[in-house]
């Protein structure tokens, strides 16, 4: 699949749990450094990383649902369903 991975972003963009987003868990520094990865593998593997980081930080379960509906707003394969496969 070549196909361009989504943005883990799911457009709430509250900085209020320290620096990171109250919607998908990224700080300002992990958006920068997901849009600058280029190759597919290295998106997946952010994602996982990112996936990790919500766990541990408690208070995501909801992302993972809207990060599905982000996709097929965007017509796009959702990533966490080739995660899943792995």
């Amino acid at each position: 699949m070549g196909q361009k991975v989504p943005s883990p972003c799911i457009d709430v963009c509250k900085f209020r749990r320290g620096d990171h987003c109250i919607g998908c868990s990224m700080d300002k520094k992990q958006k920068k450094q997901f849009k600058k990865l280029g190759k597919r593998k290295k998106q997946l593997g952010f994602i996982v990383e990112l996936i990790e980081q919500q766990k541990e930080m408690g208070g995501y379960a909801f992302w993972e649902k809207a990060y599905r509906k982000r996709c097929r707003k965007k017509d796009a394969a959702c990533p966490l369903d080739e995660l899943e496969s792995l």
